[in-house]
C-alpha cells in the first residue's frame, strides 16, 4: 500500500491542533443550529407558524413542522457545489469562513422571527427561507472541514485527524442539549413557548464568533497549496468530477444514508416522541439525551482511530451492524416509558452512530483526486442526507401514524442499514491512499 513520503507525525504540533479545532467548531455550530431548529419543529414551530393547517386536518401543523427539517437538505448539494467549486479553485479556508458566517446568521434571524399571530403567512414562509440558507451553508461547510483535517494529516492518522470534525455533530448536540435542558428547567412551559425557545437560536452569535477567529487563525490545506503552486486546478471542476468520479459521489452517498436517517431520530424525533407521544417529562428526556451525546462523540472519536487500525471498510461494517440489530430492542426499550430504559436505550445507539460517521471525512477524502475533492465529498455528503436524514422524522412520525406502531420506524432504519452496509462493501479500502498531488497517480492496492 503506497504512503505519503511525509513521516509520520506522533504529536500534533500547535499548528495541528489549531486545525482540528478549527474543523471542529464549524461543524460543532452547524449540528449546534441543525439540533435547537430540530428540537424546535418537534416542539413549538407546529403552534407559532402552522397552527392553522390543524383546521383543514388535525395533526397536519405537526407533519409540516417536520418538513420543515427537510426541505433545508435540497439545498444542501446547491451549497457543496457552489462551495465546492470554489473550494476547489480558490482554496478550503475561505470557504470555510463564508459558510460558517453565513449558516450563524440564518440561525440568529430565526430567534428574531414573528410568529404566524404576529405577521400572519409571511412568518412561515420567512422561516423556510432561513432554513434553506442553512441547508446552503451546511452542504459546503462539511466537505471543508472534513478536507482541512485530512489533508493536514499524517497518512497514519487520518482517521484519528478527520474524526475531529465529525465530532462536531455531538458536541453541537451537547452544547444545544444542555441550553434547552437549562431553559426548560428554569422556566415553565408557557414561558418557554412564548420567547425561551428564542434564546438557543441568539446564542448562536457567540458561536459564530468564537468559531471565526479559530478559522481565520488556520492555514489553507497544504494538498490546495501545492495544487496552487503546480497550476494543477482545474477550471471546471465539476464537469471533471462527474466525468470521472461519477461512481464515488453515488457511493459516497448511499454510505451516508443510513448513518444520517438514525442519527437524525436521535437529533430531532427521539425527544419529540417521548415527550409528545409517551408523557414523558421534558428535563429528565432532554438529560438522557445530553448522555447519549458524550456516547457518540466517545464512540465516533474511536471510530476514526479504529479505520486507521483496521481500514475504513470494516469499521463502517461494524458500525452499520449494530445500528442493524439494535433498532427493535431500541423501540421497545422507549417504549417502556421508564426514563432509565431510554436513556440507556439512546446510548447504545451511539456505539453504531459513531462507529459509522468517525471514519467518513478520512474515507471520503481518499475515495477523490485532489481537484475535485472538495466538490466530491461535499456532492454526495449532501446527496446522502437527502436521502437519509432529510425527512427522516417526518418518515417516522407518518410511520407511527399510520402503523401504530413505533417498531415500523425501526423497520425503516433497518431497511437503509442494509443500503450503506452494501454500500460500503463495494467500496476498494481507501486506508493509505495518496493524497498530495505529486502522488495522485499511484494506486493504494
Amino acid at each position: 500500500m503506497t504512503s505519503s513520503t511525509a513521516a509520520p507525525r506522533q504529536r500534533m504540533s500547535r499548528e495541528d491542533r489549531k486545525v482540528v479545532a478549527g474543523t471542529m467548531v464549524g461543524t460543532t455550530i452547524e449540528w449546534y443550529d441543525f439540533f435547537i431548529f430540530a428540537q424546535a419543529a418537534g416542539l413549538v414551530f407546529a403552534q407559532l407558524y402552522f397552527a392553522p393547517l390543524n383546521d383543514e386536518s388535525p395533526g397536519l401543523a405537526q407533519l409540516v413542522a417536520w418538513a420543515t427539517i427537510g426541505i433545508s437538505f435540497f439545498f444542501r448539494p446547491l451549497g457543496a457545489v457552489v462551495a465546492g467549486h470554489l473550494g476547489d479553485r480558490i482554496g478550503r479556508k475561505a470557504m470555510l469562513v463564508f459558510t460558517l458566517v453565513l449558516m450563524g446568521s440564518a440561525t440568529a434571524l430565526i430567534g428574531l422571527l414573528p410568529s404566524y399571530e404576529q405577521i400572519g403567512v409571511a412568518a412561515p414562509i420567512l422561516l423556510m427561507v432561513l432554513r434553506i440558507l442553512q441547508g446552503f451553508s451546511a452542504g459546503g461547510e462539511w466537505g471543508g472541514a472534513a478536507l482541512m483535517a485530512v489533508e493536514h494529516a499524517p497518512v497514519n492518522k487520518r482517521g484519528f485527524w478527520g474524526a475531529y470534525p465529525q465530532i462536531g455533530v455531538p458536541v453541537g448536540m451537547i452544547i444545544a442539549t444542555l441550553v434547552l435542558f437549562l431553559l426548560r428547567s428554569s422556566m415553565s412551559e408557557e414561558a418557554f413557548l412564548t420567547w425561551g425557545w428564542r434564546v438557543p437560536f441568539l446564542l448562536s452569535v457567540v458561536l459564530i464568533v468564537v468559531g471565526y477567529f479559530i478559522r481565520k487563525a488556520v492555514a489553507e490545506s497544504p494538498v490546495f497549496k501545492e495544487m496552487t503552486e503546480r497550476k494543477l486546478e482545474s477550471s471546471v471542476p465539476l464537469k471533471e468530477l462527474f466525468k470521472h468520479s461519477s461512481k464515488q459521489v453515488i457511493l459516497t452517498a448511499a454510505i451516508f444514508i443510513a448513518n444520517n436517517a438514525a442519527g437524525y431520530l436521535l437529533i430531532a424525533f427521539f425527544s419529540a416522541y417521548a415527550q409528545r407521544t409517551l408523557g414523558m417529562p421534558g428535563g429528565p428526556v432532554l438529560f438522557a439525551t445530553l448522555l447519549a451525546s458524550f456516547g457518540w462523540l466517545i464512540f465516533t472519536m474511536y471510530g476514526g482511530i479504529l479505520s486507521d487500525r483496521i481500514g475504513r471498510v470494516r469499521t463502517f461494517q461494524i458500525g452499520y451492524a449494530l445500528v442493524f440489530v439494535w433498532m427493535i430492542p431500541l423501540f421497545l426499550m422507549i417504549d417502556t416509558r421508564n426514563i432509565f430504559a431510554y436513556g440507556v436505550a439512546l446510548f447504545v445507539l451511539t456505539i453504531g452512530l459513531g462507529l459509522s460517521y468517525g471514519p467518513m471525512s478520512a474515507m471520503y477524502a481518499e475515495m477523490f483526486p485532489a481537484n475535485v475533492r472538495y466538490s466530491g465529498i461535499g456532492i454526495g455528503y449532501a446527496l446522502g442526507a437527502i436521502l437519509g436524514g432529510a425527512f427522516a422524522p417526518l418518515i417516522a412520525e407518518a410511520l407511527l401514524s399510520s402503523t401504530g406502531s413505533s417498531l415500523s420506524i425501526g423497520f425503516y432504519i433497518m431497511g437503509l442499514c442494509v443500503v450503506s452496509f452494501v454500500g460500503v462493501t463495494l467500496v476498494k479500502e481507501t486506508r493509505g491512499v495518496p493524497l498530495r498531488v505529486n502522488e495522485s497517480h499511484s494506486q493504494a492496492k
